[in-house]
């Protein structure tokens, strides 16, 4: 009878953990697929760990700190000067930084530069506590040190971080590396303001600044993780003077048409054809959709691009990699054409999107070209050379957008952005025969 009994719970267990089991398999077959040969690698995992959290706290504290700023002061002029008070420090930096990422161990360089934004997070905290009382006695000079010590973090960790994705998974992984890469940070720029406006908005201003500190050190925790193999260097540090490898790098990348490309068509999709600098214009004067149809419009560029990440797993682009790469700008363009001449709030969401997908393409491309035209002991100059390409194509894009749509109108504005746009793609097209013909399988 206990036997029978016995019997009967076995087969009743079996018939439950069916359903379970065969999940199992299908998760077990499906992560086995080509698109998670990148994540199969423990230090890759820890690194995109740490960059999530990085990135969602960064994002999240430069939406903070504009709430908090107009908060504190009512003047839009302090606003325009918190991007200033970053991107200087980021462009006066990066070469430096790339010199040194170049020699010295890249964990204890991103470590450091992680401890540092740290820092300023708990500064900002501090801060905030009495924040009427601590504006009476410290103005707004702990805002600006805080933005300043960013600034110079994103200098030194945009080199970092490109150096250090190179000596964590094998070459022939790094397109699926680079999809996951921008895949990762294209999740955490969309939680990260999300978040931060969220708990700002349902909580107080500490609580939103204690929450980035918890962010910033969980990524620390995560770096910490990391186990980066040691490089046997071909060089003598003592040959050559900080200048001279400087422009060592810049020659280097000015020499290498993939590089270059690659570079160019990026900074100057981003200088003329980005519209996100008079999204808010759109919203309130083209579409009449207030500030939640704004939140939906500057989020469906991220999301396209997320898809596409998703899509470029599985499919990556390796082959007609340069071919695809120029149509993918091309396609960017005649977004911000499309959304130019849009009054329908749906279609320029879908614009949108699409411009983030196209953009997507464009980013995971140059990024494995990056990793694989790069010898490993110049991956930090390069980086640093490629950082200042995209830290300076986004604020002039800005200031480019703002200045058109001033002389020339709105709407012209955002149209002569997506035919430049084009007209750069044709030009690289004419004068870059490498880059048109490069395969990267």
């Amino acid at each position: 009878m206990n036997q029978r009994f016995l019997s009967l719970n076995v087969k009743l267990i079996s018939v439950t953990l069916q359903p379970f089991f065969k999940l199992k398999r299908m998760f077990s077959l499906f992560y086995s697929s080509d698109a998670f040969r990148a994540v199969r690698y423990r230090d890759f995992r820890y690194f995109l760990g740490y960059r999530f959290f990085m990135t969602m706290a960064t994002l999240m504290q430069s939406v903070i700190v504009s709430w908090h700023m107009y908060f504190l002061t009512k003047n839009v002029l302090w606003l325009g000067m918190i991007g200033l008070a970053e991107v200087v420090p980021q462009i006066s930096i990066s070469l430096f930084a790339g010199h040194y990422v170049d020699l010295w161990d890249k964990k204890k360089i991103i470590r450091s530069t992680t401890f540092l934004l740290l820092i300023g997070s708990a500064l900002l905290t501090t801060y905030s506590i009495e924040s009427f009382h601590s504006y009476e006695r410290l103005g707004i000079w702990p805002i600006f040190i805080t933005i300043f010590l960013t600034g110079l973090s994103r200098g030194i960790l945009m080199p970092a971080n490109t150096a250090v994705l190179g000596q964590l998974v094998d070459k022939a992984h790094y397109a699926n590396a680079a999809t996951w890469n921008s895949a990762n940070w294209q999740v955490a720029a969309v939680m990260g303001p999300a978040v931060g406006g969220l708990i700002y908005g349902f909580s107080s201003i500490t609580v939103a600044y204690s929450t980035v500190f918890v962010l910033y050190l969980v990524s620390l925790v995560m770096v910490s993780r990391l186990e980066i193999k040691k490089l046997v260097s071909t060089f003598n540090k003592m040959e050559e003077d900080i200048f001279s490898r400087i422009r060592e790098g810049i020659s280097f990348v000015r020499k290498s048409p993939e590089l270059m490309g690659a570079f160019s068509l990026d900074m100057f999709a981003v200088l003329f054809g980005g519209a996100v600098a008079l999204l808010p214009v759109y919203a309130a004067d083209i579409l009449h959709v207030g500030p939640e149809g704004l939140g939906f419009l500057r989020a469906c560029p991220a999301v396209g691009a997320i898809i596409m990440s998703v899509f470029l797993m599985f499919y990556p682009p390796e082959k007609n990699s340069g071919r695809t790469l120029l149509l993918a700008v091309a396609a960017f363009g005649l977004c911000m054409i499309g959304f130019a001449f849009s009054r329908y709030f749906w279609l320029s969401g879908l614009l949108l999107l699409l411009s983030g997908l196209f953009d997507s393409v464009s980013v995971v491309i140059r990024g494995t070209i990056l990793q694989l035209y790069t010898p490993e002991h110049m991956r930090g100059r390069v980086g640093s050379v490629n950082s200042i390409f995209i830290g300076s194509s986004n604020e002039l894009g800005a200031f480019e957008s703002g200045v058109t749509a001033k002389l020339m109108g709105l709407v012209p504005s955002v149209a002569f952005g997506g035919i430049m746009t084009l007209v750069v793609v044709a030009v690289t097209y004419r004068i870059n025969p490498v880059l048109r013909k490069l395969t990267l399988k």
